[in-house]
C-alpha cells in the first residue's frame, strides 16, 4: 500500500515539475506552447477568413472554452489525474503479474519508418476514439457528460477542448489496452497529438474547410458543424463522429453533411436549461435530477 501512497505523491511532484518546466522554459518539444501556438494561429483565421460574418472575436462563452482548454489540457492532470492514473496503470501491472504476465506489448513498431508508426498510430488511435465517441452518444448515462461539449451554441477553435473531465477517464481507460499492446515511441505520440490538436482546433473553428477529395478521410469543420446539430436526422444519436480522421463515419455510414450547415443551430433539446458556468457543466450530471 505504501507503494501506491509514494506512486500518488511522486505523479503530484512530477506532473507539478514537468508543468512548471513547460511554461518556463519552452521548446520544440512542449505541449503548453504548441497549444497556445496552434490556438493563436486558428483563431487569427477565424479573424481573417470567418465563415460566419455576423460572429464576433469573442464569440459567446469564449473564455469558458479558453479556462477548458487549460483546465482539461493540464489542470485537470495536476489535481487529480496524472497520479491516480499512474496508481491505476500500476494496479493494472501488479494484476497482470498475478499471472505471469510482464509485457502487455504485442506488435513493436520501433523498426518502421517514422512516417509508418504515426501512420498506423493515427488510424488505430482514431479508430478506437471514434467508436468511443459513439459510446457517449449512444449510452443515457454517458451521454450527460458529452452534454458540456455539445453545449457549444457557437463553433470556434476553442470549443474543441470544451469537455467534461470524466471523458478524459473514459477515453484514457478504454484507449489503455489496446494502445499498450502496440510498441509506439514517445517522440511519435508527441507528434500525433499536436496533429490532432490542430485538426481538432480547425474542424471546431469559425472557418470553412472541406479539403477537397480529402474530405472522405479528414474531418473538416463542415462536417464537424453537422455533428453539433441540434436537430438530427430521425432515429440517430448522433452523426459524423469522427475526432480527426472522417473515413470511419464514410465506411460505416454515419457521415452526414445535407449541405453547409453554416446557419444550423446548434446544441441539444432544452440547452436553454443547461447550465452556462464551468461549475454547474461539471456537476450537472450529478445534480440535474435535484434542479429537476
Amino acid at each position: 500500500m505504501q507503494e501506491y501512497f509514494q506512486i500518488i505523491a511522486d505523479g503530484y511532484y512530477g506532473y507539478w515539475n514537468y508543468l512548471k518546466n513547460e511554461i518556463l522554459y519552452p521548446s520544440w518539444h512542449n505541449y503548453f506552447y504548441w497549444l497556445v501556438g496552434l490556438s493563436i494561429l486558428v483563431w487569427s483565421l477565424e479573424l481573417i477568413f470567418p465563415w460566419r460574418k455576423r460572429a464576433t472575436a469573442f464569440r459567446k462563452d469564449f473564455w469558458l472554452d479558453a479556462f477548458y482548454m487549460f483546465f482539461n489540457f493540464f489542470l485537470f492532470s495536476l489535481i487529480v489525474y496524472n497520479s491516480l492514473s499512474n496508481v491505476f496503470v500500476e494496479l493494472f501491472k501488479d494484476f497482470l503479474g498475478l499471472f505471469g504476465i510482464q509485457n502487455m506489448v504485442a506488435i513493436t513498431l520501433e523498426s518502421w519508418p517514422i512516417w509508418a508508426q504515426f501512420l498506423v498510430m493515427l488510424i488505430v488511435a482514431d479508430f478506437i476514439q471514434w467508436n468511443i465517441h459513439r459510446l457517449l452518444h449512444r449510452s443515457a448515462w454517458l451521454w450527460e457528460f458529452h452534454k458540456v461539449h455539445h453545449s457549444v451554441e457557437e463553433m470556434g477553435f476553442a470549443a474543441h477542448l470544451r469537455y467534461h473531465w470524466m471523458e478524459t477517464i473514459v477515453y484514457k481507460s478504454i484507449q489503455y489496452i489496446p494502445l499498450a499492446m502496440i510498441g509506439f515511441g514517445l517522440d511519435d505520440f508527441f507528434l500525433l497529438h499536436i496533429f490532432t490538436i490542430a485538426v481538432g482546433h480547425l474542424n471546431h473553428a469559425n472557418i470553412k474547410l472541406t479539403y477537397g477529395p480529402l474530405k472522405y478521410i479528414l474531418n473538416n469543420p463542415v462536417m464537424h458543424t453537422w455533428h453539433h446539430a441540434k436537430t438530427l436526422p430521425k432515429g440517430s444519436y448522433g452523426v459524423n463522429y469522427g475526432i480527426t480522421l472522417s473515413l470511419w463515419d464514410y465506411l460505416f455510414g454515419t457521415a452526414y453533411i445535407p449541405n453547409s450547415g453554416k446557419d444550423e443551430p446548434l446544441g441539444f433539446e432544452k440547452i436553454e436549461e443547461f447550465p452556462t458556468t464551468f461549475w454547474g457543466q461539471i456537476t450537472y450530471p450529478w445534480t440535474k435530477g435535484r434542479a429537476k
